[in-house]
This record gives structure tokens, C-alpha cells and sequence, in this order.
């Protein structure tokens, strides 16, 4: 029972078909069935091996096949239930059952056993291997400290030395390298008699065409090393006499002895042959170098190149490679071809007023292949190359030198036919964008992609883009073709105004024509030189019409005496100066891009001087020497003098601070690195500012005495009894508001003065100029009202003509203090119409006398009317013998 329950409780668990069970007890009972006395069912071990066997079908199974299948059809109450069968077929099973379990305990004793047996044969074998293990350390740490202990002791007392290891592994070296010396040198000694017997090279022929990049290495370095023995050992090849001691084939060359007797042994020539096997074997790796170039054998590539490096410093390796190129091929075979650019390009190039249109397509696209070139044959030049730093740089040299420079020169070739200035913007556009090329090609990093490139291939594209343009930059030249450039501009541009003004007639005005003396050469100067520019043979067509039409001419109008100039022609234009500042600020930028950081200042202060002469001397002091002209001639005319010629003030105001704010902005910032230059620039701009300054106020001053004239002589011209008029006149006076003088002057001062003064200056500087002005005309008012009679109705006129007076002053832009003194004119008119009590109470305010001008006192005074001015303004009343004025003047 013991046996079955193992079985029975091995096979536990599990839901599932019970095929395995039922199979293991059908086995036995199909037979059964028929027999008289059946038996149980059969099975064996396999049957309870299976996955699928299951405990309970088992058991269902057996009692399945003992019930007879005549009472399977279902219970019947007839048929009582008879245990014998089940009892019988459940004993015959558990004796099976019994069976197998000790088979299987039969099994496991046997396997157990087994297993005992294999754990003792592996700790034996463990124990083995563990006792060769400690031995082999052990011998292990002994030869370590032999070899690494120089003090170390045998058992004999015995000094053993130290890093034996070391010093053997150095003499084996050291006889390797001696055989192998020894070989080369057996070598070497064989093929050189084979040379001098037979004219041959047997033995280099025959390592020559067993390839291999290390044969190939080794034919160079033993036809190189001949090539030495080949001079010294037989001289009469290489055309000069054996040198005294030399050994020729183991016979010394003593004194007396010829060449011919030191190589006596030699029958061939030996550099002939040496150099036609050199030839032949160069020959032949640059050929297999073509044909793996060809095929992209890269690694073959780069074994030629590392003999042919050995063999001659690889030069014709890199020749070949270069010259080679199908990009060169290619681009000789498109160099010829022209420049194609449209018109319409060109004549953009040539207009000053017009943006650069960029640089030429056809060298742009020459620019745009060699950076893709560039970085594709980089890739190859380095996985071809073991020196491809060098190779590169010769192609960079070479793509530059000549694919590049040919082209340049085809495109500033054809802009010089066009004009100067087409010239000027071509070089700075192909500069820029071959600079760009180069920094681009710096960046991707060639050889050393994606990392930025080496320092040898940097400096060899900056060398390379440095000697391009050499020859466009060497000296001043560059400088001196940019000045040129835009000093033919500006003489177009201000043609027409200096024409004008060399035809104004001057007035001779002493000084100040020997102030504008030097103006008027500076006019004369660029008027001339423009003409004969205009005139010169070397004149291109394209730049001829643009300087017309810069200077507004036509074609035909060749002859300066037939061209017709206008007044507005002589006056300064704002949006010309802004055209020039345009022009001269395009120019500094080329010029700082073209030229190197050492040279700017030097360059910019050569622009600075133009931009003085031309705007500051050529065009504003010549606009202002002629308003100057037109006030100094102005200052003694009998007529109203004309002013028309103050606005032009405003103009030359605006301009200079334009060229003034340009200056300090941009010219002399550049030129700062250069103290001595820079303090140079300051110092001509400060006296070219202080001139047109000092010209701008000799104008205001002129302008100014060319009023106070005619108001003096305006007021002069006052009738005496202006302010005694009879009685028979008192009805034209009660209809006039003012005298006639009075009319003439403030409309004079209103309308003349005060509104060209508005349109010549502003702010502090009108207000300056408006009360220098009042100031003066009030002195001239002060004294002129002393000099006139004034009866009852005079006094209203005088106080009618003051009171326009001071309206009109008052409108001016005035200071305080000067505005105060204008309104004391007002009190001068009321003295002329109050009686004797009201001039006694005003007497009270007076101030003290004093000898300086009316105006100066009346500022000392605070404003408060002298008691000298007071006495002389009272005395000119009619009624001024009266007991009553008498009484006022008497308590003064």
C-alpha cells in the first residue's frame, strides 16, 4: 500500500481529459471482457509518466472496467450492487502498483549511488587542480621576484641581476635589428655588384614584382641608398673626377690615381641604370596609383602614396594627383569663355544711387563648385594621403592660383571697361564672398570634418585669399582709386552749383574777398577738373553718361559756356549732401573690408580730407561766401535791402552737422586705433566746423548791419514835423495809425528780417540774433525820439509809433532782460501825452544818471528810465516853457 500510495500521491492535482488513465487500464480490459475469469487491467511506468495523467480519472477508469458491460445500462432495483468486482479489480491494481514502486526504488538507489560516486571523483579532481594552481602561483611570484629583485639571493648566497627579462628582450632586439642591418646590407652589396657586373637589377626587379606596399617601400629605400653608393663608388657616371681617399670597389683612390683607376671593376653605368629603374618604378606606382583612384581604392591609394613619399617626398604623387583633376580638366576648358553678364548688371554697378547688385554669376558659380569640391576631395585626399595636410594644401593652392585668379581677372577686367566705380564694386563683391568660401571651408573643416579645420590648412586659405587680391591692394593704390572714384561723383553732382557760382559776379569787398579767395579756387579746381574728365579719351561710355546724368547734363552739352545753370542751382541741397554721405559711407565700408586693420586710419583720413573738401570747403562755404557776398554788398544801398539769401543759411547748418555727426561716428571712431592719425582728423575737423561757423555768423553779422542801416537810414529820413502837425492836418492824422517811417520799418523788420531769420536759424541762435537786434534798434528808437518836437496830437502819434514798434520787436524770440527793456520804450511815449502831475509821480521812479548807452543804463537801472533820458524826451514837448513842466524838470 505503502508503494501505491507513492504513485498514487506522485501523480496529484490537475483537471484535465484523463486520456493517459483511461489508455493504462482500457490496455488490460478489452481482453478481459471476453475471457471466463477476466483479469484486471495492466500498465507500466510509462503510463504514469505521461503530463496529462490524472489521479482521479485513473481510479474512474478502473472501476469502469470492472463493472460486466451487460450491467452498465443503468441501476435497476432487481440488480443489487455487487462489490466484488471493484474489490477485485482495485486489489489486482494496487499489486501492480506494488510492482512498479519497487522498480522505482530499485532505480533510485541505483541513480543515488551514482551520484555519490561522481561527488568523490570531483572533490579529487578539485583537490588536484587546486595544488597545481598554488604551485604554478607560487612558481610564478618566485620568477617575479627573480626578475624584478636586483638584490634578491639564491640559495647559495649568489647575487643574482636584476630585469633579466628586460635587458634579454633589449638584446634581441638589438640582434634583430642587426640581422636585419646585416641583411639589408648583403642585399644592398649584391645588387650593387649585380649593377656593376651585368647592368642590372635582378634582385630588386625580382622583389619589385612581388607587390606589396612594403616590397615597393623597400625597391625605393635600396634604389635611393645605390643612388648615394652610385656617387661616391663611381664618379666617372655622374661626370666628376673621384674624390682623394675614396675606396671604388675595395681599391683606395690615393694622389695621382684617375677616376677611370678608382672604378676600374665598374663596366655599366650605374647612375643610367639606377635612375631608369628609379624612373620605371615611379612610373609604375604613379600608374597604379591613377588606376585605384579610378576605382576609389583608397587603401591601395594610400600605399603608393607612402612609397612614393619614401622615394621622392611624394611630389609627383601629388603632381599627378592635381594636375589630374577633372575639376581643372573641366574648367580649362571653360576659362576662355566670356563674361555674360547682362547689361542691365552692369549699368547697376555703375550707378552710384543704386544698391550692388553682388558678385558676377559666372565667378559665383565658379566659387560655389570649388566648395563642394573642396569638401568632396577632401574626404578622399585623406583616406589616400598619410600626408594629405600637404596634399591639401597644394590643391587649395592650386584651385586658387589658378581657377579662382583667372576668373577674378576676366570679371575686373570687364568691370573696368564699364567705369571705376563698377570696378570698385565687383573687387569688394568677389572679396566678400570668396572671404565667405573661406570661412565656410574653415568651418566644414575638410580633412578634419566635423571639427574646424587645422591650423596649417587655415593659414594656407587665408595665404591663398591674401595673394588674390595683392596685386588690387598693394600700396595706396586701392585707396587712391576710391578717392578717385568719388571725387568724380562729387564733381558731377555738384557740377551745376559750381558752374553758378564761378559765373556770380563778386563784389569786391576786400577782406572778405581774400576770405573766399581760396573758395573760389577750390570751385574753379573741381569745375575744370570735371570738364576734363568728362573730355578724357580713357573716359568709358558707361561712366560717361553716368556722370551726365549725375550732373543732370545731356550729351551734347559738352561745351561748359553753353550750359545753362539757374539761381536754384547755386542753392544748397540737403538731399545731396544725404547722397554724397551715402556714397563716401558705401566707399568706407569697402575700403575697411578690402584693406588691413594696420592701414584704415591712413585710409579713412584720406576720405576725411575729401569729404572736407568737397562738402564742407567746395560746396557749403561756397553757398555761404556767396550769401556773404550778397549782405556785405547790401549794407550801404539806397533801396530796401533784399535778404532773399539768408534761408541758405538753414541748409549749410543742416549739412554740416550731417557730415559733422558722420565724422565723429564712423571716420574717426575706425581711425583709433592710430592716435596720431586720429588727433590729426579731430584737429581738421574742428577747424573745418570753426570755419563754416565763423562763416554763418559774419553772414548773421553782415545780415545784421545790413538791417540797423536802413532802419538808420529809414528813421533819418523822419520829417521834422512828423509830431507837430497843424491843425488843418489833424484829419488825415486821426485816420493813419502810424507815420509813415514807422510802417515802413516794422514792415521791414517783420516781413524782411524776422521771417528770413526764422528760416536761417532757430532756437538759442534766433534768440540771440532777435535780441542783439532789439537791442540796437532799441538804442536807435531811444535816440531817434530825442531828436523830433512834439506837440498835443504829436504825442499821439509818437505813441502810436512806439507801441508798433514794440508790438513788432515783441514778436521776435526775445530774452527776458531784453524784452523788459523793449517795453520801456512804452513809457517814452507816454511822456510826450501826460501833464505835469503824472510826469512828477513817474519823476519819482527814475534812475541815476549814467554816461553809458540807453539800453546798457535802462539793464543797470533795472529797467527804470534815466533822469538824463527822461529830461531830454520831456524838453522836446511844445509845452515844456510851462510853469508846470518847468516845476517838474527843476525837481530832477
Amino acid at each position: 500500500m505503502t508503494s501505491a500510495s507513492t504513485v498514487a500521491g506522485a501523480a496529484t492535482a490537475g483537471n484535465g481529459t484523463g486520456t493517459a488513465a483511461a489508455t493504462a487500464v482500457e490496455r488490460g480490459g478489452s481482453t478481459s471482457s471476453r475471457a471466463l475469469f477476466p483479469k484486471g487491467p495492466s500498465f507500466t511506468l510509462d503510463d504514469f509518466s505521461s503530463k496529462d495523467f490524472i489521479v482521479r480519472d485513473f481510479v474512474d477508469s478502473l472501476a469502469e472496467t470492472a463493472v460486466p458491460a451487460n450491467r452498465r445500462s443503468g441501476p435497476s432495483s432487481s440488480n443489487a450492487f455487487d462489490p466484488k468486482p471493484l474489490i477485485r479489480t482495485f486489489e489486482n491494481a494496487l499489486g501492480q502498483l506494488g510492482a512498479l514502486s519497487e522498480q522505482l526504488q530499485e532505480k533510485e538507489s541505483e541513480l543515488m549511488s551514482q551520484v555519490r560516486r561522481a561527488e568523490i571523483q570531483h572533490d579529487q579532481t578539485l583537490d588536484t587542480l587546486g595544488r597545481k594552481l598554488d604551485q604554478s602561483m607560487a612558481q610564478f611570484e618566485a620568477l617575479d621576484l627573480t626578475l624584478n629583485n636586483p638584490a634578491s639571493a639564491d640559495a647559495n648566497g649568489a647575487a643574482t641581476n636584476g630585469n633579466i627579462a628586460v635587458q634579454i628582450g633589449e638584446k634581441l632586439e638589438e640582434l634583430d635589428r642587426k640581422r636585419r642591418k646585416a641583411q639589408d646590407a648583403n642585399f644592398l652589396i649584391q645588387c650593387w655588384i649585380e649593377v656593376t657586373e651585368t647592368g642590372q637589377l635582378t634582385s630588386l626587379e625580382e622583389i619589385q614584382r612581388q607587390g606589396g606596399a612594403e616590397n615597393k617601400i623597400r625597391c625605393a629605400v635600396i634604389a635611393r641608398q645605390m643612388m648615394r653608393i652610385s656617387q661616391r663608388l663611381d664618379p666617372l657616371s655622374w661626370g666628376h673626377q673621384a674624390a682623394n681617399g675614396i675606396r671604388a670597389n675595395g681599391v683606395t683612390a690615393t694622389n695621382g690615381t684617375s677616376a677611370a683607376g678608382a672604378a676600374a671593376a665598374s663596366k655599366h653605368n650605374t647612375r643610367e641604370v639606377l635612375e631608369k629603374f628609379s624612373e620605371l618604378l615611379e612610373q609604375d606606382l604613379l600608374k597604379q596609383f591613377n588606376n585605384s583612384y579610378r576605382r576609389q581604392n583608397f587603401d591601395d591609394m594610400l600605399e603608393c602614396a607612402k612609397v612614393l613619399h619614401d622615394f621622392n617626398g611624394g611630389a609627383s604623387v601629388i603632381a599627378a594627383f592635381v594636375n589630374q583633376h577633372q575639376f581643372f580638366i573641366d574648367r580649362d576648358q571653360l576659362i576662355t569663355d566670356e563674361v555674360t553678364t547682362d547689361g542691365e548688371t552692369w549699368d547697376q554697378l555703375a550707378d552710384p544711387d543704386s544698391d550692388p547688385p553682388g558678385v558676377e554669376p559666372s565667378l559665383q558659380s565658379l566659387v560655389d563648385e570649388v566648395k563642394i569640391v573642396m569638401q568632396e576631395e577632401s574626404f578622399i585626399i585623406k583616406r589616400a594621403f598619410p600626408y594629405y595636410e600637404t596634399v591639401l594644401a597644394k590643391f587649395i593652392q592650386r584651385v586658387f592660383q589658378q581657377s579662382i585668379q583667372q576668373r577674378l581677372e576676366m570679371v575686373l577686367d570687364k568691370a573696368t571697361t564699364i567705369s571705376s566705380l563698377a570696378y570698385l564694386r565687383s573687387l569688394h563683391a568677389s572679396r566678400s564672398y570668396i572671404g565667405a568660401l573661406v570661412e565656410d571651408l574653415k568651418t566644414h573643416g575638410l580633412t578634419e570634418h566635423p571639427e574646424p579645420c587645422s591650423t596649417q590648412i587655415s593659414q594656407a586659405l587665408d595665404q591663398q585669399l591674401e595673394e588674390l587680391f595683392v596685386p588690387y591692394l598693394v600700396g595706396n593704390s586701392y585707396i587712391d582709386r576710391e578717392r578717385r572714384s568719388l571725387e568724380e561723383m562729387y564733381n558731377s553732382l555738384l557740377f551745376k552749383f559750381t558752374l553758378y557760382h564761378s559765373r556770380r559776379k563778386k563784389a569786391p569787398t576786400g577782406f572778405m574777398a581774400a576770405i573766399a579767395q581760396q573758395g573760389t579756387q577750390l570751385l574753379a579746381t573741381a569745375k575744370d577738373a570735371y570738364m576734363e574728365r568728362l573730355d578724357s579719351s580713357e573716359l568709358t561710355p558707361t561712366q560717361k553718361a553716368m556722370m551726365l546724368r549725375v550732373a543732370g547734363l545731356q550729351d551734347n552739352s559738352s561745351n561748359k559756356n553753353e550750359i545753362e545753370v539757374s539761381e536754384e542751382h547755386g542753392v544748397l541741397s540737403v538731399a545731396y549732401a544725404k547722397r554724397m554721405i551715402i556714397w563716401l559711407a558705401e566707399s568706407v565700408r569697402r575700403t575697411l573690408e578690402m584693406g588691413s586693420a594696420s592701414e584704415t586710419p591712413k585710409d579713412v583720413n584720406v576720405l576725411l580730407n575729401l569729404l572736407l573738401t568737397s562738402m564742407g570747403q567746395v560746396y557749403v562755404e561756397t553757398a555761404l561766401d556767396a550769401a556773404l557776398d550778397s549782405a556785405t554788398s547790401q549794407e550801404n544801398v539806397k533801396a530796401e535791402p533784399d535778404l532773399s539769401y539768408l534761408p541758405h543759411i538753414r541748409p549749410a547748418v543742416t549739412i554740416t552737422n550731417i557730415m559733422s555727426r558722420f565724422i565723429t561716428t564712423v571716420l574717426i571712431r575706425l581711425a583709433e586705433s592710430n592716435t596720431t592719425v586720429r588727433r590729426s582728423m579731430e584737429s581738421q575737423t574742428k577747424s573745418a566746423i570753426e570755419a563754416t561757423e565763423r562763416k554763418t555768423n559774419a553772414v548773421m553779422k553782415s545780415t545784421m548791419d545790413v538791417a540797423i542801416n536802413w532802419v538808420t537810414k529809414t528813421l533819418a529820413q523822419q520829417k521834422k514835423l512828423d509830431f507837430r502837425p497843424k491843425d488843418n492836418d489833424l484829419e488825415g492824422l486821426v485816420d493813419s495809425l502810424q507815420t509813415p517811417t514807422c510802417q515802413v520799418i516794422c514792415t521791414f523788420l517783420s516781413s524782411k528780417v524776422a521771417a528770413y531769420a526764422r528760416q536761417a536759424i532757430d532756437g538759442h541762435n534766433l534768440e540771440m540774433f532777435s535780441s542783439e537786434l532789439a537791442l540796437v534798434i532799441h538804442r536807435l528808437l531811444f535816440d531817434h525820439f530825442k531828436k523830433f518836437p512834439v506837440n498835443a496830437t504829436g504825442g499821439l502819434m509818437v505813441t502810436k509809433d512806439i507801441a508798433k514798434y514794440v508790438a513788432t520787436i515783441k514778436e521776435w524770440p526775445l530774452t527776458k532782460d531784453v524784452e523788459h527793456m523793449v517795453e520801456l520804450l512804452t513809457e517814452v511815449g507816454y511822456l510826450f501825452i501826460i501833464g505835469p502831475e503824472a510826469l512828477r509821480e513817474r519823476s519819482r521812479n527814475l534812475a541815476a544818471s549814467s554816461s553809458s548807452s540807453p539800453a546798457a543804463a535802462a539793464a543797470a537801472a533795472g529797467g527804470r528810465l534815466q533822469k538824463a533820458d527822461f529830461k531830454a524826451f520831456v524838453q522836446k514837448r511844445e509845452d515844456a516853457s510851462s510853469v508846470g513842466i518847468q516845476s517838474v524838470l527843476a525837481g530832477l
